[in-house]
């Protein structure tokens, strides 16, 4: 969705986008938007998660759980058990990170059925911020539970010969991992997307969804949201796998 074409963003601008374009001295041509619709967008994704979370914690209860809460006692527990089962018996310990993407990747998704408003992830630059945590993150994880000489020397493969090959082999391989989930991410949310901009420009802003159409559009923001959590959890259970580095 083009940048006018959001009330939201132009307000925005209108308000706050001089100051910032003067604090820090940019040159802002007439008509162009100092701060982004993916950076205002995915801002207000995380406003709504700090808030939301702030409520549903006062509404936690041991004795009479809320439909809320159980919704989100369910989630929690499978992404744990996903981890338990993909990273092995300490992939717990990894849940703050995976459940902490896995809400705003799905809410950023489907943020843009609302009519005004753009899904951050629609746009490649949120996808790769994404992708590109995951990557330091897996990584990170693994020298710290192996160190970095014996997590680096896995590169070099099995056998001591084959280095020359097996290493640029890895580096390509994992240097690969963020681009595939970037492109994997933005192009499917950017596809619903403009199928759904698609059909507001034909019938009219005014009117509802289809229920197929809202149907497609809510299970692909979440099937791309868990296939994104997958992948990050398989990168992880690479990354600090025992037998893997011995």
């Amino acid at each position: 969705m083009e940048e006018h074409e959001l009330f939201i963003v132009e307000w925005i601008n209108g308000l706050l986008g001089h100051p910032i374009a003067v604090a820090f001295g940019m040159q802002v041509e007439e008509g162009e938007h100092v701060i982004p619709t993916q950076v205002i967008m995915a801002t207000l994704v995380m406003i709504f998660c700090f808030v939301f979370f702030i409520w549903l914690r006062s509404q936690l209860s041991v004795e009479n759980p809320g439909k809320v809460q159980q919704v989100f006692e369910v989630v929690v527990e499978f992404l744990g058990d996903q981890l338990d089962e993909i990273v092995g018996p300490k992939g717990w310990k990894y849940l703050n990170l995976v459940g902490t993407l896995g809400v705003f990747i799905v809410f950023s998704n489907l943020l843009g059925l609302i009519p005004g408003f753009a899904a951050p992830t629609s746009n490649i630059n949120v996808p790769a911020g994404c992708a590109f945590i995951v990557f330091f993150y897996y990584n990170f994880q693994g020298m710290r539970e192996h160190g970095v000489f014996k997590y680096l020397k896995h590169f070099a493969g099995p056998i001591w010969w084959m280095a020359p090959l097996m290493i640029p082999i890895e580096i390509i391989s994992h240097l690969a991992r963020p681009f595939s989930l970037t492109i994997r991410l933005f192009v499917n949310i950017f596809a619903e997307e403009a199928l759904v901009l698609a059909f507001f420009a034909l019938f009219g802003i005014g009117v509802l969804l289809p229920l197929p159409l809202m149907a497609y559009a809510l299970f692909g923001g979440l099937l791309q949201g868990f296939i994104f959590l997958v992948l990050t959890m398989v990168y992880l259970g690479g990354a600090v796998a025992t037998e893997e580095h011995s």
